[in-house]
């Protein structure tokens, strides 16, 4: 509306006047614009959708709403992320805090935060000062043993992402204990669907990390709103920033990819140092108290010592020698930065540029766009080494020479990745790059030996068939298929394991074929069989198991059929005798002896194991009183076309909360049983529709 100076004044005022009214009320009715005010939409499913007047606004009501979801199990984390769990916590903490300070985390995390750029310090200020605003305004929601932590800071906040990002993924304390690289529960599945495979000709992406249903590991959704960002995803709890998320112009996925970012180096012992390149050099030692809280709540001091090589922190001395790790991205503060740049992108360019600062760690990145574009990224920080393939690194390298010392990393350009491929779709299920789509787009050949590794796993496998049995994917098959539970392992192998059972087997062995013959090859809660077979997959050594192993020649046929019959006969036996003995009878179904049991919901499970082929991922141990229950697996899932508007469906499979007066405690696991699930909720009209409460700050 314009008015000329011309006119006459009581008009021009009236006309200012009139502009002024309807800009403030644009801006009350829509925060985003600047001008508004910050507040928090709880919609009926626990999700935060959070508008930020600015952003310090948005993120100081993000840490606001994470202590109201998730209070105490986030005190818990920031207290084990100082290092200083045992003195608040008691002495089961002490393996803890020995862990975090040999690794450096309290410190580097305030060398990280000064390091900042000063927008992102604010930010991090932001979001602690909202955790410690709850805390302050609601201190009966905050249990007493975790009110010690406060009042947090955006050090805190760092340590908190260093410990769970490189000292959790990037380095699994399991294997730094033993060194060696066991796996813990970790992974998932990803796809990008290009327009030429979609049905509606929008391009389309799925996001569904497999993790552990507790700790750090735990995710939590989201919709962060403000100017110049409105983007919905989910972050690990504790984390001011998204991490899967997808905006009105694009998404992305991460699973966890075979990365090599750390480095064990066996150091020669001379002295009071260790050699390198012929001298002897000396430690760099450190000298801490750990304060242990006794039972009787007196606090008592357990002298530490940190030693570090020039390779990194020394985690186990012996008489001789001692071995000293070196982890990637330890100098790359800016994680938090890079994603809040992807999460404000509006196109294939701008998210590139994201990722080209290299400050993630690790992370396969499965995206898609509006402008119908699809990409993988083998996303890594991957030291540069001179010599060496996988299994060599894999290992205790010499550390007595430069020679192995890998202090650079490769740049974005040496990473594998594939713009639009000409099958139409991308995948990843935690398998070496190699696979991401078919016919390959990536030739092993062209990498350095010991980027990855050569294989393919069988959810990989599955993953790839049900991309390809149809020309085309609706957003309905997209969802459907993110739901199946057949097991890959038993198309492989079952009905050689059928065949030697009723022709070897004892009674039985042949009474447990006829139950697996009936078997639909899925584990979903009624079928009958699949107790049989997922016990027998686990009593069998994996190492052997095929007649014929997988062969990179033939990615997707291999590996089949039974390397030793009789052994398999005699496994299903042994498992057909205390499956009848504990459950009364072979073909009991799935569901009544797995389940998914948090808070107080338990339910028949549905999925099964990774390792036997299920995209549908659940991991049990068996629980108390019988039978198993889920320990990690399917937790957040997104299913994003990119139309216009954007179609998006979710599930947060254990609930948005853990603080236990939140009724968002496994709410949404009904809805996982049934295959189902959530629309997504973005614009203010559909989330006031389903309100549950709203915060005004």
């Amino acid at each position: 509306m314009r008015f000329a100076r011309s006119q006459p004044r009581s008009l021009w005022l009236f006309g200012l006047l009139l502009c002024f009214l309807l800009t403030l009320l644009v801006a009350v009715r829509n925060p985003a614009s600047g001008l508004g005010q910050t507040e928090i939409l709880w919609d009926s499913w626990g999700v935060p959708h959070v508008y930020g007047r600015d952003a310090e606004g948005l993120f100081r009501a993000f840490g606001w709403a994470q202590m109201q979801s998730h209070g105490n199990l986030i005190l818990r984390l920031y207290g084990q992320a100082r290092g200083e769990a045992a003195e608040y916590w008691g002495e089961k903490y002490l393996p803890s805090d020995q862990y975090v300070r040999t690794m450096g985390i309290p410190s580097r995390a305030k060398e990280w935060y000064q390091a900042q750029k000063p927008e992102m310090r604010r930010y991090l200020d932001a979001f602690a000062a909202g955790i410690n605003a709850y805390a302050q305004e609601h201190p009966d929601k905050i249990a007493d043993e975790v009110e010690q932590v406060l009042p947090v800071n955006g050090a805190d906040v760092l340590a908190h992402v260093q410990r769970v990002i490189h000292f959790n993924f990037v380095v699994n304390p399991e294997s730094v204990a033993s060194l060696r690289r066991s796996g813990a529960n970790v992974g998932s599945n990803a796809w990008a669907i290009a327009p030429t495979h979609s049905k509606s000709g929008n391009a389309m992406l799925l996001a569904n990390p497999h993790l552990p249903w507790f700790d750090l590991y735990l995710w939590y959704e989201a919709q962060l709103t403000a100017p110049g960002i409105d983007a919905y995803g989910a972050a690990l709890v504790g984390m001011p920033m998204l991490a899967i998320a997808f905006n009105d112009h694009l998404g992305w996925a991460l699973t966890v990819n075979t990365h090599d970012g750390w480095d064990a180096y066996q150091l020669n012992l001379a002295e009071d140092g260790y050699r390198f390149d012929g001298t002897v050099r000396p430690f760099e030692i450190e000298n801490q108290v750990i304060k242990v809280k006794q039972a009787n709540g007196t606090l008592r001091e357990e002298p530490f010592v940190v030693r570090r090589s020039i390779h990194g922190s020394v985690v186990e001395q012996r008489e001789n020698n001692a071995i000293a790790l070196s982890v990637v991205g330890l100098e790359q503060p800016d994680i938090l930065e890079q994603f809040w740049e992807m999460a404000g992108s509006s196109n294939l360019s701008e998210f590139e540029a994201a990722l080209k600062s290299l400050q993630l760690p690790m992370f396969n990145i499965l995206y898609g766009d509006k402008d119908g574009h699809i990409l993988y990224l083998f996303n890594a920080l991957v030291p540069l080494h001179s010599q060496g393939d996988w299994r060599y690194w894999q290992g205790i390298v010499p550390g007595d020479t430069s020679a192995t010392l890998g202090r650079q990393t490769h740049p974005y350009q040496d990473l594998p990745r594939i713009l639009d491929p000409a099958s139409g779709w991308l995948q990843n299920a935690n398998d070496p790059p190699w696979t991401a789509t078919f016919p390959p787009a990536l030739n092993p050949e062209d990498f350095p030996a010991y980027l990855a590794p050569r294989f393919m796993n069988l959810r990989s496998q599955r993953s790839v068939r049900m991309l390809q049995e149809k020309e085309k994917l609706s957003f309905e098959d997209v969802v459907a298929d993110k739901f199946s539970s057949r097991m890959e392992l038993a198309d492989r192998i079952l009905d050689e394991l059928i065949a030697a059972a009723r022709e070897r087997g004892n009674e039985s062995g042949r009474e447990a074929a006829e139950v697996l013959a009936a078997w639909d090859r899925q584990g979903a809660p009624e079928s009958k069989g699949a107790v049989l077979f997922t016990l027998w997959a686990t009593m069998m050594p994996s190492s052997g198991l095929f007649a014929t192993p997988w062969n990179e020649n033939f990615p997707l046929t291999t590996p089949q059929g039974l390397a030793n019959p009789t052994e398999a006969v005699r496994v299903l036996e042994t498992v057909a005798a205390s499956v009848k003995l504990l459950y009364g009878s072979l073909d009991v179904p799935w569901g009544e002896v797995a389940r998914l049991r948090y808070g107080n919901v338990d339910l028949p499970a549905s999925g099964a194991p990774g390792r036997v082929g299920s995209f549908r991922v659940i991991d049990l141990l068996p629980k108390a009183g019988g039978g198993f229950q889920q320990v990690a697996g399917d937790t957040y899932i997104a299913a994003i076309e990119f139309s216009n508007p954007i179609k998006a469906k979710v599930l947060m499979t254990y609930g948005n909360a853990t603080q236990p007066d939140s009724p968002h405690i496994g709410d949404q696991l009904p809805l996982y049983i049934r295959n189902e699930l959530r629309n997504v909720w973005r614009s203010r009209p559909d989330i006031e529709a389903h309100l549950e409460s709203r915060q005004v700050f």
